[in-house]
């Protein structure tokens, strides 16, 4: 069976991030565990997660609805991104590197609810 998201630009690149930042979490205070580490890693996995439950519905407005959790996911983990710069759990250029990630996501997301809602007019 041919999986739809695993064709996906944005779905790769949503693992690709997500592995990364359980790889960088894993680097954070113990005290962080159930913290601010516990939240970085649920949002991450929201992204991909949702993009792929979406891609696996049955209509476009489902899908694009998904595309729009997973948006929301990466705009917290932006968020806490930048929480974790500012108490030195990560450097500057860790920051930026996963700036650059976040921006590709967002961008490429939002690329595809405009097309998916277009779709979804045609039908």
């Amino acid at each position: 069976m041919k999986r739809a998201h695993k064709q996906l630009d944005v779905w790769k690149e949503g693992v690709a991030l997500a592995t990364d930042i359980y790889k960088i979490t894993e680097m954070f205070p113990k005290s962080e565990v159930y913290g601010l580490a516990l939240q970085m890693r649920r949002a991450v996995v929201s992204v991909p997660s949702n993009i792929a439950e979406g891609a696996a519905r049955h209509s476009q407005k489902e899908f694009s609805q998904f595309l729009s959790i997973a948006g929301g996911s990466i705009s917290e983990l932006d968020t806490q991104i930048e929480i974790a710069l500012n108490l030195g759990y990560i450097s500057d250029p860790q920051k930026k590197d996963f700036d650059l990630k976040i921006d590709s996501i967002s961008a490429k997301l939002a690329g595809l609810i405009k097309s998916v809602k277009n779709r979804a007019k045609d039908v």
